[in-house]
């Protein structure tokens, strides 16, 4: 993975997310169930999670089912995952405001002193149609001394 500016105190690489196996990988999420009981992860990386991981959909409806729309660490094997929601339901834009949740929860799941990397995508500006300039001040509040890389994921 190569190297791009840091637009503010996060640093910032470009490259493939599946790249940072020995680290946690953020996957952003919404908060919607399907009937079935698993989570919906039908997009973007959420969708490539779900198929390197069969069980994520699942094991996500359940803690969303038990206990609400919120950042979760879900271990699969030996790949680190932390869901982070950017959106109530899976057809709406992403919304700030559970971006600020989100980026709030995740910075106290994790301190300076934790070992690795926590690789995230610049969450909510794909499939979230959010612009980054809005989206990188909320994460530079919460991520901006702590363990987190923003991976610019290559197309």
């Amino acid at each position: 993975m190569g190297s791009i500016p840091p637009s503010a105190t996060m640093e910032a690489i470009r490259g493939n997310i599946w790249e940072c196996n020995n680290d946690v990988i953020v996957i952003p999420t919404n908060g919607f169930i399907k009937k079935n009981g698993s989570a919906v992860m039908g997009r973007g990386l959420a969708l490539q999670a779900s198929k390197k991981y069969p069980k994520l959909s699942e094991d996500l409806g359940v803690l969303l089912k038990e206990d609400g729309d919120k950042v979760y660490y879900l271990p699969q094997g030996e790949q680190m995952l932390v869901t982070f929601p950017v959106k109530y339901n899976w057809w709406e834009n992403a919304d700030l405001a559970l971006i600020r949740q989100s980026a709030s929860q995740l910075s106290n799941m994790f301190t300076e002193s934790y070992g690795s990397k926590v690789c995230l995508p610049k969450v909510g500006c794909g499939n979230g149609k959010l612009n980054w300039e809005d989206v990188e001040p909320i994460l530079d509040v919460y991520l901006n001394r702590k363990p987190f890389l923003i991976v610019d994921i290559d197309k």
